[in-house]
């Protein structure tokens, strides 16, 4: 018997076209944009875009300043024995408020609740701290007259500092409702490599205005009408 030829060599597996450019996708993101990131590498991104909005913005200063003025107030308030407790009561609801707010931009929580207006919650509460610590202070003040000890009225100094900050805060949601443009074709595929491009539809040729039909001039209507006065027959019996 012959012997039988080696068997051919196995062919080189041919690239999937379609994984390379996935893969390219992947590899090459936009930086303003999430893209096509997801999983774990969507959450960074977010937490790093969350982050860098709330303290470049202004909202990360000023809540913790606010934070700050507030917790030392409460401090100097607890050194303080005649102190009312609606004071203390506002102070640690505002506390509790600015801490939740903190946390939620910097674990990007507020990126993942859609259904609540973030900028307009935080507006309202930024709107309602300044009336609360105003109304605390003023009521503070006529509660203690004429006496007001030194840790007393530097606690109220420094919710009048929260309360001005909270003010800023306002100031700088501003920037979330300036109107912005509408991005045109987003909706748009892309075209497909290869694909032949569609003849462009030729419109109808405008049809033209109907012209009225002549009428006639006056003159010739007048004639006609004598025309036809002269071929009716007189009436019998009149000469």
């Amino acid at each position: 018997m012959a012997d039988k030829g080696q068997p051919p060599p196995p062919k080189p597996r041919e690239e999937n076209k379609n994984d390379k450019k996935e893969g390219e996708q992947l590899k090459v993101q936009p930086k303003d944009e999430v893209g096509t990131r997801k999983g774990l590498r969507c959450y960074r991104w977010e937490l790093k875009d969350s982050n860098k909005e709330f303290w470049v913005l202004g909202h990360g200063p000023v809540k913790f300043l606010s934070l700050g003025c507030l917790t030392a107030a409460l401090f100097l308030f607890w050194s303080t024995f005649s102190v009312h407790p609606i004071l203390m009561l506002i102070i640690t609801m505002e506390i509790s408020i600015f801490c939740f707010f903190i946390v939620l931009y910097t674990l990007a929580l507020q990126r993942y609740i859609s259904f609540i207006m973030w900028p307009v919650t935080d507006l309202l509460n930024d709107l309602f701290v300044c009336v609360f610590l105003g109304g605390s202070i003023y009521f503070g003040v006529q509660k203690q007259q004429p006496d007001l000890p030194v840790n007393y009225l530097i606690a109220l100094i420094l919710m009048g500092i929260a309360a001005f900050s909270a003010f800023l805060d306002i100031c700088f949601q501003r920037k979330h409702f300036k109107g912005k443009r509408i991005k045109r074709n987003i909706l748009d595929p892309p075209p497909k490599a290869g694909a032949p491009e569609k003849p462009a539809e030729e419109k109808p040729p405008a049809k033209e205005p109907e012209k009225p039909a002549n009428k006639g001039k006056p003159g010739d209507k007048a004639a006609a009408d004598k025309g036809k006065g002269k071929d009716k027959a007189p009436p019998k019996g009149k000469k």
